[in-house]
């Protein structure tokens, strides 16, 4: 019966003077984190926290989240670390929704609790100061600050003792523009977190790389797998994404044994050719997951950095961090296709075709996984639920439950797993997963357009899956700037178009349906001279 919170909990036991979070000079040891959670524990539970209670966690990536993380953990409350970059009127949709018992905030979202307490946002929810600056003065009654649980005893709390219980939700795009939360419980947190840290042979001599926004699920594994193993965590501060040398520096000054991100981060040092040769003489290993690794990255990283274990890992957030792995251990040519890989331990993915049989060796079908990962589904959502996960009679006289990827995939005669494109309205792009449907309604909010088809743009540079808008105005004309600058309220910046075109009338194939593919060939091969200037693609 392990839960999240007792890999730092027993740690905490062994040494419990070892660092556990460091981040810049701010250095949060095993037995501080264990007993700030425990206190935190107790405030929650006196404020009437029961078990299942949503937490929103509105706030930047220090230690004190993390602190939070397991405070809530221990108190039975499911956490819900949010995206402070989105806009107001998102991060509503995902409150709305989460309906959390409280919110925490600190000096990095307070301007989004002022947000979201006017009058045509959510409003009475009980919040929580999380930080050790006093808040503006506009913020004002939390339920209690940051400073409040030194007053509190340091009892090992352990409210609800169920692997199968709720630990957080993790909001992702969703195609009726309403982000969808995805449960993951304790249990599909460990299973991953035990067969990978004995993968990776982890050790508590590790220091560890939290990359990866804590909304994000890749920062689940570098958290917690640190932490089953008595290893350190460094989180990267965000505003250093966009700075190659920055993100070099922080590598080697840390003495990183292990690195973790999606592929566009290593893309972009690339890109720059900021990789000093044989620069990071502790770096055992790095990880790469949330989009495709570009193979040309792959090879630039594996001339330059001989010491290290390179491996692709492969996972949808509905199936927990990662559900395959693949560890390169050649420079691959350069037209080679980078594999997926097999399914780690507990997990198996499935190849099937529209009858739902599984397909021969070699054929693409659509790509399905099984095993301990799987999400018990989206939280409030039935009906998207019962469409992603399925029961399925395997043909061997067992149902099993999958989850559909929405991933078109082959096997192999290595019998590894290759990635073959989205079969649906879905992309990935700077390690986030976007369904286009989602900005389409935004643009419909506008009401502004007479027509109007969002797409993929494949373009050959470290950017990846860029995104497009081609258009038809309405009534008045409208600039792509103007475009942008409106939608900027909306949705996230990462779900802005980069790539706008005009239409008298948009392209439609015989069906008399919009012609995406062709739309999306244009912006693919025209250099278009609309593109609109936008953050970095890797500043999440």
């Amino acid at each position: 019966m392990k839960m999240i919170y007792d890999y730092a909990r027993h740690r905490a036991g062994i040494y419990p003077d070892k660092v556990a979070v460091s981040l810049q000079n701010e250095h949060l040891t095993y037995w501080k984190l264990e007993t700030q959670s425990n206190q935190l524990a107790e405030l929650l539970l006196q404020n009437g926290l029961k078990p299942g209670d949503r937490v929103a966690l509105l706030l930047g990536k220090a230690p004190r989240t993390i602190i939070a993380m397991h405070g809530i953990s221990k108190a039975g409350g499911v956490y819900v670390p949010l995206d402070i970059q989105n806009p107001a009127e998102r991060l509503d949709k995902m409150v709305r929704k989460a309906d959390p018992r409280f919110l925490f905030v600190d000096a990095a979202s307070e301007r989004l609790l002022y947000a979201l307490k006017r009058p045509a946002q959510q409003t009475n929810i009980p919040f929580i100061w999380w930080d050790i600056d006093h808040p503006e003065e506009y913020v004002q009654d939390p339920v209690f600050r940051f400073d409040d649980i030194h007053n509190e005893p340091d009892f090992p709390h352990a409210v609800v003792r169920d692997p199968n219980s709720p630990a957080y939700i993790l909001f992702t795009s969703g195609s009726a523009g309403k982000p969808k939360g995805v449960v993951t419980t304790h249990q599909n947190v460990t299973s991953f977190i035990d067969w990978a840290k004995h993968y990776f042979e982890m050790n508590e001599d590790d220091r560890v790389s939290c990359h990866s926004p804590l909304h994000f699920d890749l920062s689940t594994f570098d958290i917690y797998g640190a932490f089953s193993v008595g290893a350190r965590v460094f989180p990267v501060p965000p505003e250093m994404s966009a700075q190659p040398m920055e993100l070099v520096h922080f590598i080697h000054e840390n003495r990183l044994t292990q690195w973790c991100s999606i592929p566009s981060v290593l893309s972009y040092l690339a890109h720059f050719d900021a990789v000093p040769d044989r620069g990071f003489p502790f770096l055992k290993r790095i990880l790469c997951s949330g989009e495709v690794f570009p193979v040309q990255s792959l090879r630039y990283w594996m001339k330059k950095i001989t010491n290290a274990q390179f491996t692709n890992l492969y996972g949808p957030t509905e199936a927990t961090i990662a559900s395959s792995y693949h560890t390169v251990f050649q420079v691959p040519a350069a037209d080679d296709d980078v594999p997926i890989g097999r399914a780690c331990s507990g997990e198996k993915l499935w190849v099937l075709n529209d009858r739902m049989e599984q397909v021969p060796i070699g054929e693409i079908g659509d790509l399905y996984i099984s095993g301990l990962g799987l999400s018990p589904g989206y939280w409030q959502d039935e009906g998207n639920t019962k469409q992603a996960f399925i029961m399925w009679d395997s043909g061997e006289g067992s149902r099993i439950r999958l989850y559909k990827t929405g991933d078109r995939a082959v096997l192999g005669k290595d019998l590894n797993f290759y990635f073959h494109g989205r079969a649906d309205h879905q992309i990935k792009s700077r390690g986030y997963r976007i369904e286009l449907g989602e900005i389409e309604q935004a643009l419909k909010e506008l009401h502004l357009l007479a027509d109007w088809a969002v797409v993929p743009v494949q373009k050959d540079q470290f950017e990846g899956v860029l995104i497009g808008c081609a258009y038809v105005p309405g009534k008045t004309n409208i600039s792509p700037a103007s475009l942008k600058s409106r939608l900027e309220a909306k949705i996230p910046a990462y779900m802005i178009p980069q790539f706008w075109q005009t239409y008298a009338i948009l392209p439609r194939n015989s069906n008399g349906k919009i012609d995406r593919k062709f739309i999306s060939d244009q912006f693919s091969e025209k250099n278009m001279s609309l593109k609109i200037n936008h953050p970095d693609p890797v500043s999440h």
